[in-house]
């Protein structure tokens, strides 16, 4: 029976990158439960045997899926997981138990589970068993990637990243009031729609809903189904009644968040076409963030992508409550352009620079509060 917090071995940091991979490939689609992925190999032969990711809905886990994939293989081989399994009794089995029983001799674990359920017992359970425990192997990413699921435990919130479309100024486009005007070019705007589909949630506030009057869902062929939840913010219900969004609530859920004495008849005409209509909590003029996001987190949501006007961003940055910020900017600006327009729509907000890509003839950003690079 053993245990090690080593950087393991070059194969273990091979199967816990495509581990990663797995998690990444369920973002937006596993909620309330974390994406998690797990793979099985003999490290004697360099044979993978089987890879999984946490199902959509959030079950059946990833390390049973494999489990199951690998059969009578799964037998002395090393298990490699993105996140401590569990090792509680919710609708399915612990997954630890489930390891133990498939007689797998070694366990690779890129991160611990903060959730009080888990919190170590898991990787307890395997090294009660006999298994070889190894932590920490892809930690930085795999903190990452399940970063959601980690301040929906620690700060009941959901995880939260802002995206902002820019010109080569740095400025901004309000819509005609029946469609947005874009500033950025097709690629970028496929990208975006890419980028909803790893997210549980999309959030905008009632000013965007009248402006642009959008549908917010994944409209690329075969990405519809992976349409997040979406949610609108308005204290007042100064909305038209027949925007898209709430024509279309009985497609993809729409959560719309107000005041508890907001115009009755319209909350009545609103939620008759499906949408579901939540009380927040006010401070001032103004919807309550924390409030907001406690909801959001007793509904399962885990990864919230904001994507209203200066507004909305402004008040979570203020708030203290984005965790990433992506941008798309037309053009090919400086680094120091997309540092000068996120100052001048958010403040001043510390945040590192994880990624820089070109996309057709726009650039985007991605920026992480943490040091970490996904």
């Amino acid at each position: 029976m053993s245990s090690s917090s080593s950087p393991g071995s070059a194969f273990d940091d091979e199967m816990m990158a495509v581990a990663l991979r797995m998690a990444e490939r369920g973002l937006g689609a596993t909620w309330p439960n974390p994406s998690v992925g797990a793979v099985i190999a003999n490290e004697a032969t360099g044979e993978l045997i089987a890879r999984a990711r946490t199902a959509n809905g959030g079950r059946p886990h990833a390390e049973t899926t494999a489990i199951a994939a690998a059969g009578d293989k799964a037998r002395g081989a090393t298990i490699y997981v993105t996140l401590e399994p569990c090792s509680h009794y919710g609708q399915t089995g612990p997954c630890a138990d489930a390891i133990v029983a498939a007689g797998l001799k070694r366990a690779v674990i890129a991160i611990e589970d903060p959730d009080p359920r888990v919190a170590g017992r898991g990787l307890d359970r395997l090294r009660e068993a006999g298994i070889e425990v190894v932590r920490g192997v892809g930690a930085a990413k795999a903190r990452w990637i399940t970063r959601g699921h980690v301040v929906r435990v620690t700060e009941r919130r959901p995880f939260v990243t802002l995206k902002l479309a820019l010109d080569e100024k740095g400025d901004i486009a309000r819509g005609s009031g029946s469609q947005p005007i874009w500033v950025t070019g097709e690629r970028s705007r496929a990208h975006a729609m890419v980028l909803r589909s790893e997210f549980d949630a999309i959030l905008v506030g009632a000013g965007t809903v009248r402006d642009d009057d959008p549908e917010l869902t994944c409209r690329l062929p075969g990405l519809f189904d992976r349409s997040p939840v979406r949610i609108v913010l308005s204290r007042t219900l100064d909305l038209p009644v027949e925007a898209k969004l709430f024509r279309s609530a009985g497609k993809v859920p729409v959560w719309l968040m107000t005041a508890p004495g907001a115009d009755a008849a319209k909350k009545s005409a609103i939620a008759a076409g499906g949408t579901d209509i939540i009380e927040a909590g006010v401070v001032g003029k103004s919807l309550w963030l924390p409030s907001i996001m406690e909801a959001l987190v007793a509904r399962g949501i885990t990864r919230l992508l904001v994507e209203g006007g200066p507004a909305i961003w402004h008040a979570f940055a203020k708030a203290s409550l984005a965790d990433e910020i992506i941008l798309y900017m037309a053009g090919s600006p400086t680094d120091l352009d997309a540092q000068t327009a996120i100052a001048r729509w958010l403040g001043p907000l510390g945040m590192t620079v994880a990624e820089r890509r070109i996309i057709g003839t726009d650039t985007m950003w991605r920026l992480h509060r943490l040091a970490e690079k996904a």
